[in-house]
């Protein structure tokens, strides 16, 4: 029995933005899958700010709706960490689609309201974390084409039971992609989830060199791709 056969936690946000610094998180999700079936917990969050119209667009979360509706942040967001430093406690991983953002998002929104951050609460960095994002990356580095979710969905033929840009859509459709990269790259599954935790460390870093390199190579400006994975410190004041 290897890591693939569950339990795994799948994790998920959806946001005002994509600045993980900045932004801040509108919904979240949470998905247990075991022996027992799959099981989803979501949030409504009361972001505290407006809620830009293309944001607004793409997750269906109006300002107006979410201040009506939603919680606030801080307790909201200290169940979401709780749940999640539970689970890698316990050895459970965390799956999550490009999950350098939903993680370091979560926790610049944790420091803004002076809550632990996941490395806090378990005295270490967070693992074992698994992204498939990553790991199509690494393991079919070559295949041209895009690699947003809806894209894997797309070539892993993955079918969407729901609106993606939904978190606890994109939840388990990142855990179905998840099952058919392991079906598709088995020796991934003949990893223990320390091993894997690593192999995706130095496989994001060798990605974003590369990216990197090609758009200096194309006089390109901007940051450019973050080598860290799956968190970093943020950047400036939060508050």
């Amino acid at each position: 029995m290897t890591w693939s056969a569950g339990p795994l936690l799948g994790f998920d946000t959806e946001t005002t933005g994509v600045d993980v610094d900045s932004d801040r998180i509108v919904t979240a999700a949470l998905v247990r899958r075991d022996a027992s079936g799959t099981h989803v917990r979501t949030w409504l969050i009361d972001p505290g700010i407006p809620i830009p119209e293309a944001a607004a667009a793409i997750h269906g979360v109006s300002t107006e709706h979410a201040r009506q509706h939603g919680r606030k942040p801080k307790e909201a967001l200290d169940e979401i960490a709780a749940l999640i430093a539970e689970a890698m406690r316990g050895g459970v991983p965390v799956v999550a689609y490009n999950a350098a953002f939903d993680l370091c998002l979560l926790d610049a929104e944790l420091r803004r309201h002076r809550l632990r951050t996941i490395p806090d609460r378990l005295c270490s960095d967070p693992r074992p974390v698994i992204d498939p994002l990553v790991l199509d990356r690494a393991e079919d580095r070559f295949r041209q084409g895009k690699r947003k979710l809806v894209d894997l969905c797309g070539y892993y033929e993955v079918a969407e039971y729901g609106d993606l840009h939904n978190a606890d859509v994109d939840v388990v459709a990142t855990l179905d992609v998840l099952e058919r990269i392991v079906g598709r790259f088995p020796h991934l599954a003949e990893l223990d989830l320390d091993q894997l935790h690593s192999y995706q460390v130095t496989a994001h870093r060798a990605w974003a060199e590369g990216f990197n390199a090609w758009r200096t190579s194309k006089g390109l400006e901007g940051p450019g791709a973050q080598d860290h994975w799956p968190v970093r410190e943020p950047v400036g004041t939060l508050w």
